[in-house]
């Protein structure tokens, strides 16, 4: 049985754990875990969340996302930065409890919407959360500033 948690604080363990899968699932190559220092202020910052999908006492998925404050209106949004799971647990359902997960937590903390990015190309991921109670979408593009 698969189990959904919001991560403390002081799980940075676990929080590492994702980052492997992370790693694992999103190809990244040459990629080199931050010191668990670094790890454990990301954690701790209140406007940063990290839910985790444990199944048999390991990590096998889960999702980052970060509190926005808008200016112009009382209320939060939550984006959702990063969402894997493991390839041996997709399309088990592991996904959209994640996804649950976050949104009845934003919820109940009186966000007024959560939002995700998911590029064009990448089928799988606008498969995916098309299937999930989604209330719009909307075509955009995503501009970087490398520095």
């Amino acid at each position: 049985m698969v189990s959904i948690k919001k991560l403390s604080h002081s799980e940075v363990h676990q929080f590492q754990a994702l980052i492997q899968v992370f790693e694992k699932v999103f190809e990244m190559e040459n990629f080199s875990t931050p010191p668990r220092e670094y790890l454990e202020k990301v954690i701790q910052n209140p406007g940063f969340m990290v839910f985790v999908a444990e199944w048999e006492g390991k990590i096998i998925g889960g999702l980052t996302a970060y509190t926005l404050d808008k200016y112009y209106s009382e209320k939060q949004q939550g984006y959702v930065y990063d969402l894997a799971v493991s390839v041996g647990h997709q399309r088990k359902g592991v996904g959209r409890k994640l996804m649950n997960a976050v949104l009845d937590y934003c919820k109940a903390a009186g966000y007024d919407e959560v939002f995700v990015q998911a590029e064009t190309i990448d089928k799988y991921a606008l498969d995916f959360y098309r299937s999930t109670p989604v209330t719009s979408e909307e075509d955009v593009r995503h501009f970087t500033y490398d520095l």
